[in-house]
């Protein structure tokens, strides 16, 4: 599974998660693993692009097949130096390929989910050609894709918690010198003053001693579960701007789908927002 290459790269992520994660802790092979990622990524996103447009025409499946992967990676682009940056604010250890490679994981996962729901849009495009039902039901697709993606995303960051690149490298601690051990007060003996030993006053000999009083018993404590690094905090955060970039980049660069009753156009004019539209799309299919 180590050599996988090209689309096959989706089954060793699936099949060997934890082989995947611990090459990003060790830092090795990432230039390799990435562009296999990117190139599988890219080509499953074009398919399923190319169905997005096949409700229109041929020329607007060729054009959407650029665009789709065009919007993922132009948003990984605007939101990686993010998600870099505060790493390194909060102490991670992360290193740019590392986060990259981290990022990439997800983007790939949701590429080859979309592409396996490609044949189901497909079947609706054929069956029931509604425009606004084939809009809602891709962009329900991709946004199923894209929550798989992501959780692959946190428990990635969660095994890199674990593995300690979230948190700041330990600090060097000089050793002190071991203070001189304080004599262990021992309680007299009741009658000392009358010549009366230990023993006498405490019964028969060889009796066990009574716990001192002045001596209590400290409780047992239960283990503190260590406290979630920022890192994995401000992670969420960096989902919820990955995702708000990418759908109004996405309204940006439409038409994907392209409307029937439209000619075609490679760009639209900027109004509304991506939010705005999907309401009304809903609206429309009552």
């Amino acid at each position: 599974m180590g050599n996988a290459s090209g689309l096959l790269v989706i089954e060793r992520i699936l099949r060997d998660r934890q082989g995947i994660w611990q090459q990003v802790v060790e830092d090795r092979g990432l230039h390799r693993l990435t562009g296999q990622m990117l190139l599988s990524s890219v080509v499953a996103l074009a398919v399923y692009g190319a169905v997005l447009g096949s409700f229109h025409s041929v020329l607007m499946a060729l054009t959407s097949a650029v665009k789709l992967p065009l919007l993922f990676l132009v948003t990984l682009a605007i939101c990686l130096p993010t998600l870099y940056l505060f790493n390194l604010v909060f102490g991670a250890r992360l290193s740019i390929r590392q986060s990259l490679a981290l990022v990439m994981v997800a983007l790939t996962v949701t590429a080859m989910l979309a592409l396996a729901f490609a044949p189901i849009s497909l079947f609706f495009l054929i069956t029931a050609p509604d425009y606004s039902f084939f809009k809602l039901l891709n962009v329900a697709i991709l946004g199923l894709s894209a929550l798989v993606g992501l959780r692959f995303l946190t428990g990635g960051m969660r095994v890199l918690n674990d593995h300690g690149l979230l948190a700041p490298a330990p600090a060097e601690v000089v050793a002190a010198p071991a203070p001189a051990a304080a004599p262990v007060p021992v309680p007299a003996a009741v009658g000392a003053g009358n010549g009366a030993t230990p023993a006498a006053s405490s019964g028969s000999a060889g009796a066990p001693a009574a716990p001192n009083a002045a001596w209590p018993q400290r409780p047992p404590q239960r283990p503190v579960a260590p406290p979630r690094p920022p890192s994995m905090t401000l992670l969420y955060v960096w989902i919820f701007l990955f995702g708000f970039v990418g759908t109004q980049l996405a309204w940006t660069l439409r038409p994907f789908f392209g409307s029937p009753g439209m000619k075609f156009s490679l760009y639209r004019d900027i109004d509304g927002n991506f939010y705005a539209e999907i309401f009304r799309t809903i609206a429309d299919l009552f």
